[in-house]
C-alpha cells in the first residue's frame, strides 16, 4: 500500500488539536443550548473519530512498527466504539452506566493497548537481564502505586452487584497495568525518553485520571455530562493518535550505563516502602501489599544479580591486567609478581631460570607483511613457546617481540629448555626467516632480586644479539672476499651495484632491515659464480647450451651457499631471484611481476645498467641516456616499471653523478 502524504495527516491533526480546544474551551461556561449540544455530541465523537483514524491511518502507512500501531489502533477503534454505542443505544433510555455492551467494549481497549505497547518497545530495546529486572520493579512499583490510590477510592464510593463492582473496579485495574507497563518500559529502555513516549505517557495519564474520577463522581451522583471532565479522554485518545506519528525509526537501545546503575531500583524501593509504611497507619488494599512486596523482592534480586556482575568484571579486570591482549600470555605486570615470589622462596633452597628472548628479523617481517601479519606471528610463536616450556616453566610476553622464560629448574635441564625455547621462536618462510637471541640469568647464582635478575638477563641478551650481528657480518664478507679472489674486477662493478641499488630502494621507500637486506643481496648477487668454471665464465664467444645451463644456475647455487648461514637465509631468497623477469620468462623459477621480491627487482635493473656502463670482452660501454634508454625498452617485459622509473630518477639528480663516475 502507498504511504499516506504527511500533508493530509498534518491537516487531521491540526483539525483534531483545534475541535479539542474548542471543546475544552465551551465546557467552561455553563449551558449554552444548541452550542453545547453540538459540542457535547457531534464536536466530542469527531474528536474520538479523528483520534481512531491517526492511529488507523499510521498502521496502515506501512512504516517501521506497523503491527504495534495496528494494535494501538484497534484498541482506540474499540474505545470509540463504546462511546458511540453509549450515545446511540443507551444515552435516548436515559440508562445510568451498569456492565452492558459498552463496558464489554470499552475493556477491550486495554488489552489490545497493552499488546501495542509491547510490541512497540520491543522492537525498540535490546536490554541485559538486570535491566530487564529494572522495568519489572518500575512495573511492580508503579501498580502498587496506583493501586494503593485508585482501588481504595473506587472500592469505598462504588456499591450495588458484584457485577457492577467487578465492572468498576476493572477500569482503574486496566488503567494500573497500562501504567505499570509504561514505566516499565521507559525503566528497560534506561531512561531514554522520546517525544512519542512522553505523548503515550501523556495520554495513559489522563486516561486513568479521568476514569478515576468519573467513578467517584458516578458513584456520589455529582458527575455532569458536558463538564471539562469529558475533555480528557478524547485528549488521552488524541494524544495516542500524535504519538502514533512521532513516533520515528531510530531504536532505542535500553542499557544499564545509560543511567545511573541503581537509579530505577532505588526510586522503585522508596516508593515501594512508602506504600507498605503506609500500610501500618492507613487501610491499604491488600493488591498494592502484594505490589509493593514483589516490587522489594525485584530489588533484593537486582542488587543480587549487580553484586553478582560486579563481582564478574572485577575478576575480568584483574585477569585483563595481568595477561597480554594479544598472545593471551601473562605479561610484564604478572612476570613482576612471579619474580618477586622467585626470589622469596630463594630462601628455602629453590634455583630460578630467568630468561629473556628478543625476535630477531620480526621488524623486517612486520615491514614486509604489515603489521596484521606481524601480530599473526607472535600470536603463534607465542603459542609455540609456551607449548615447548610447558609444564616446566612460564612463558610471558613482556610487549613487542619480547618474551620471557621463568621457570623452578636446575642448571642441569636449562640447556634443553633453552633449546627447547629457541626452537619454539624460530619460523622461516619464503622471504623471511625469524629467530632468536636471549639472555639467561640463575637464581640465586646470578642474582638475589628481581631488578638485578632483570638487568642482566637484559644485558646478556643484547650481548647476544650484538655478536650475532657480528657474526652475520663476518660471514657475508669471508663470500664476498672469495669471490674477489676469484674476479678481482668484479669489486668495482658490485659497489656501483650496491650504491645504485641503495638509492634505488630509498626512492621506492625501503627502510630499516629491507634496506640492509637489499645491500647484502646486491654485494652478494653473483655468489653462486663460484661454482661456475672459469673457462665458462670468461669464454669470449657464444655459450653452448650446456655451458649456458651452468649460468643459469648460478642463481641457485648462490641460495644454497647463503642459506648455509641462518642469518643469510632471507638474504638467499632475494639473490635466487635476481635473474627473474617481470613477465615471466626469466630463471631459475619463472616468477611474474610482484611475485618476484622487490629487492631482486631493485638489484637486476641496477646491474643491468652498471654492465652497460662498463667495457665487457663483447661490447663497448654505453652511455647513460643509452643505458637508460635500454632499460626502459625492456621496461614491463624484463624489468619492474616502477624500479626502472625510479633509477631514472635517481640517474637524474645530482647525486646519482657520483655513483655513475
Amino acid at each position: 500500500m502507498d504511504r499516506l502524504r504527511p500533508p493530509t495527516v498534518f491537516a487531521l491533526a491540526l483539525a483534531s488539536l483545534a475541535g479539542l480546544v474548542a471543546y475544552t474551551l465551551q465546557t467552561l461556561f455553563a449551558d449554552l443550548g444548541a452550542l453545547s449540544a453540538f459540542f457535547n455530541g457531534r464536536v466530542y465523537y469527531a474528536l474520538l473519530i479523528g483520534a481512531f483514524a491517526l492511529c488507523a491511518l499510521r498502521a496502515l502507512s506501512g512504516r517501521h512498527h506497523r503491527s504495534a500501531w495496528g494494535a494501538i489502533a484497534v484498541g482506540v477503534g474499540f474505545y470509540t466504539a463504546a462511546e458511540l454505542y453509549w450515545a446511540i443505544e443507551l444515552a435516548p433510555l436515559g440508562q445510568q452506566r451498569f456492565p452492558s455492551l459498552a463496558d464489554v467494549l470499552y475493556l477491550a481497549y486495554f488489552p489490545f493497548i497493552y499488546v501495542g505497547l509491547l510490541l512497540l518497545f520491543r522492537s525498540r530495546i535490546r536490554a541485559t537481564r538486570v535491566v530487564w529486572i529494572d522495568g519489572l520493579t518500575a512495573a511492580f512499583a508503579a501498580g502498587a502505586v496506583s493501586a494503593a490510590v485508585l482501588v481504595d477510592v473506587v472500592l469505598d464510593s462504588t456499591g450495588g452487584s458484584l457485577a457492577v463492582v467487578a465492572t468498576n473496579l476493572a477500569y482503574p485495574a486496566g488503567d494500573i497495568v497500562l501504567l505499570a507497563l509504561l514505566f516499565g518500559a521507559v525503566a528497560v529502555g534506561g531512561g531514554q525518553v522520546e517525544r512519542s513516549t512522553l505523548l503515550l505517557a501523556g495520554a495513559l495519564t489522563l486516561g486513568t485520571v479521568a476514569d478515576s474520577i468519573y467513578l467517584v463522581q458516578v458513584a456520589r451522583g455529582t458527575y455532569v455530562e458536558g463538564s471539562p471532565l469529558d475533555a480528557l479522554w478524547p485528549a488521552s485518545l488524541l494524544c495516542i493518535g500524535l504519538a502514533a506519528w512521532c513516533d520515528g525509526p531510530r531504536q532505542s537501545r535500553g542499557s544499564s550505563d545509560a543511567r545511573p546503575l541503581l537509579l530505577v531500583p532505588l526510586a522503585c524501593g522508596v516508593a515501594a516502602c512508602g506504600v507498605l509504611v503506609a500500610s501500618g497507619w492507613l487501610v491499604v488494599n491488600p493488591v498494592a501489599v502484594v505490589l509493593a512486596t514483589a516490587t522489594i523482592g525485584a530489588v533484593l534480586v537486582r542488587l543480587s544479580l549487580t553484586l553478582a556482575e560486579n563481582r564478574r568484571l572485577l575478576e575480568l579486570t584483574k585477569g585483563e591486567a595481568l595477561t597480554d591482549a594479544l598472545t593471551g600470555l601473562p605479561n610484564r605486570r604478572r612476570l613482576l609478581r612471579d619474580l618477586a615470589d622467585a626470589c622469596a622462596s630463594l630462601r628455602q633452597g629453590r634455583t630460578w631460570l630467568l630468561a629473556l628472548f628478543d625476535l630477531d628479523g620480526f621488524k623486517f617481517y612486520n615491514d614486509t607483511f604489515g603489521h596484521p601479519a606481524g601480530d599473526v606471528l607472535l600470536f603463534r610463536l607465542g603459542r609455540r613457546l609456551e607449548a615447548a616450556c610447558l609444564p616446566h616453566g612460564r612463558v610471558y610476553r613482556l610487549g613487542g617481540d619480547e618474551f620471557c622464560l621463568l621457570t623452578d629448574s636446575s642448571v642441569d635441564h636449562a640447556a634443553t629448555l633453552l633449546d627447547a625455547a629457541v626452537a619454539g621462536l624460530s619460523d622461516y618462510g619464503e622471504g623471511f626467516s625469524i629467530t632468536s637471541s636471549f639472555g639467561a640469568v640463575f637464581l640465586p647464582d646470578d642474582a638475589d632480586d628481581p631488578s638485578a635478575a632483570l638487568r642482566l638477563a637484559d644485558t646478556r641478551l643484547y650481548a647476544q644479539k650484538s655478536q650475532r650481528q657480528s657474526s652475520r657480518d663476518r660471514a657475508h664478507e669471508a663470500l664476498v672476499q672469495a669471490l674477489y679472489e676469484r674476479e678481482p674486477e668484479i669489486a668495482r662493478h658490485l659497489r656501483h651495484v650496491v650504491d645504485l641499488s641503495l638509492a634505488v630502494g630509498m626512492r621506492l621507500e625501503l627502510s630499516g632491515l629491507a634496506l640492509e637486506q637489499l645491500e647484502r643481496a646486491a654485494l652478494l648477487h653473483d655468489i653462486g659464480k663460484l661454482a661456475v668454471p672459469d673457462e665458462v665464465l670468461r669464454k669470449a664467444g657464444p655459450l653452448t647450451e650446456e655451458e649456458r645451463s651452468f649460468i643459469h644456475e648460478h642463481t641457485v647455487v648462490g641460495e644454497r651457499i647463503l642459506a648455509a648461514t641462518p642469518a643469510l637465509r632471507g638474504v638467499g631468497a632475494v639473490v635466487r631471484a635476481t635473474h627473474e623477469r617481470w613477465d615471466g620468462a626469466g630463471y631459475p623459477d619463472g616468477l611474474v611481476g610482484e611475485a618476484i621480491p622487490l629487492a631482486a627487482r631493485v638489484i637486476a635493473a641496477c646491474d643491468a645498467y652498471t654492465a652497460m656502463r662498463e667495457n665487457r670482452r663483447y661490447s663497448a660501454a654505453r652511455s647513460t641516456v643509452d643505458a637508460v634508454a635500454e632499460l626502459r625498452r625492456c621496461s614491463g617485459t624484463q624489468f619492474d616499471p616502477r624500479v626502472v622509473d625510479a633509477l631514472a630518477e635517481v640517474l637524474a639528480t645530482s647525486a646519482a653523478s657520483d655513483l655513475r663516475s
